[in-house]
């Protein structure tokens, strides 16, 4: 990691770290967090894209408080071009997550019907379905094959789309879509236009449904821009934050796979205690590198300190939800994977007011995929040695780009 020399120093100001994109094998922990969170609660790092530094927030309740707190605005770093991991900024103007309350509340009530327990619940027998049917497609055509292409990527784009109520037909470009917005390799201007494509799709979806009702999401937006409470570039804006949000189960539960995989200790205790799959997915959450550096940042609106450093309105500041769930006084042992953790407040989906809107159906399609695949394949282990596996190269969201398994 690279020392940054400044002559701005204020006080007792930590020196600004640049944090480079790593490709990093497997669930390896960032070593440049590592050092991070040795180095104090509260650091300041340099990001390979936009202007200048920012704050970086690592303990578990600071990171809680700065989600939570209505002082650090995410509205505020659209106008600013903040230091950051992306070569673009990936949500459209009025995007929820770049949103503030009132706003934020507004734009999340208008599709919270479709994320409530009873909206994710409706949605698991048609999941089961649907991911059975995949998993039967695989033990017919026999080993070994690509865990990835034939189920963890089609599983969870079927499930997102099933919620959206995207056509069937429409499927494999969302799948397109949303890999060229989530990545780097193919350059900023490729995933601008990937961007636009999407936008561009659901503004035409919104208007063949005007004047219909449902319980998807686009039903659901569809009601809330007839009746004048969601703009229709916000109801655009949502969709593709909801859309896109659900390669994340991809990639995370490729993640669980390689864990399991890997500590066949593990895969054989969940095989044996299935009453604690539950538990078991929550640990696993909390554990894997879900991400690669930071998300969205915000920005304070005024001065305030946090353990101990003076933070200037105006400035821009980050948290680690990574960080956060390695918190040793809130995780004992937070190196090791325990199944029964108990007690276990992860922050996987975020903290606040931004809190994963998905957060609940994420969780239920892992659990799904977990539960199916140590089910049903009980011999499962991977088709190559692990040194071979590949992972996802210039991509915001950590996982493996294909898991071959045999059986």
């Amino acid at each position: 990691m690279q020392n940054e020399t400044t002559t701005a120093t204020v006080g007792l100001r930590p020196p600004i770290r640049f944090w480079p994109a790593q490709d990093l094998f497997g669930v390896d922990f960032d070593p440049v967090l590592a050092e991070l969170m040795e180095e104090g609660p509260v650091t300041r790092i340099r990001l390979p894209n936009g202007d200048g530094w920012a704050w970086l927030v690592s303990r578990y309740d600071d990171v809680r408080m700065v989600t939570n707190d209505p002082r650090f605005s995410r509205k505020a770093v659209v106008q600013n071009d903040v230091t950051r991991l992306a070569p673009h900024f990936i949500p459209v103007d009025g995007a929820v997550g770049f949103e503030d309350p009132p706003d934020h509340t507004r734009l999340r009530r208008a599709v919270a019907a479709a994320f409530t327990s009873r909206g994710v619940e409706r949605l698991r027998e048609r999941a089961q379905a649907m991911l059975d049917e995949l998993v039967d497609g695989v033990l017919r055509d026999g080993p070994p094959v690509d865990l990835t292409e034939r189920i963890l990527a089609p599983f969870p784009l079927a499930v997102v789309c099933e919620l959206m109520g995207v056509p069937v037909p429409d499927r494999p470009r969302m799948h397109e879509w949303t890999s060229l917005i989530l990545s780097s390799s193919q350059g900023a201007e490729r995933s601008n236009q990937a961007k636009n494509e999407m936008c561009a799709y659901f503004a035409e979806l919104l208007e063949r449904r005007r004047g219909t009702s449902g319980e998807d999401v686009i039903g659901l937006l569809s009601t809330a821009v007839a009746e004048g409470t969601v703009t229709e570039s916000e109801a655009v804006g949502l969709s593709l934050l909801i859309q896109i949000g659900g390669e994340a189960v991809t990639n995370n539960s490729g993640n669980m796979i390689y864990i399991l995989l890997t500590h066949p200790e593990h895969f054989a205790r969940l095989r044996s205690e299935p009453e604690l799959r539950p538990s078991a997915i929550d640990e696993l959450l909390r554990y894997i590198p879900h991400r690669s550096a930071v998300g969205l940042s915000r920005i304070a609106m005024e001065d305030m300190t946090i353990a101990g450093h003076d933070i200037k309105a105006g400035e821009a500041v980050y948290v680690s939800y990574l960080a956060a769930n390695r918190d040793p006084d809130v995780f004992p042992q937070p190196e090791e994977i325990r199944l029964d953790r108990n007690p276990n407040p992860h922050v996987a989906f975020g903290y606040g007011p931004h809190y994963c809107v998905g957060g609940m159906l994420a969780r239920l399609e892992s659990e799904l995929i977990v539960s199916t695949l140590l089910d049903r394949f009980p011999n499962l282990r991977f088709a190559v040695p692990v040194e071979q596996l590949r992972f996802r190269a210039g991509a915001l969201i950590r996982g493996p780009e294909s898991l071959p398994v045999a059986w």
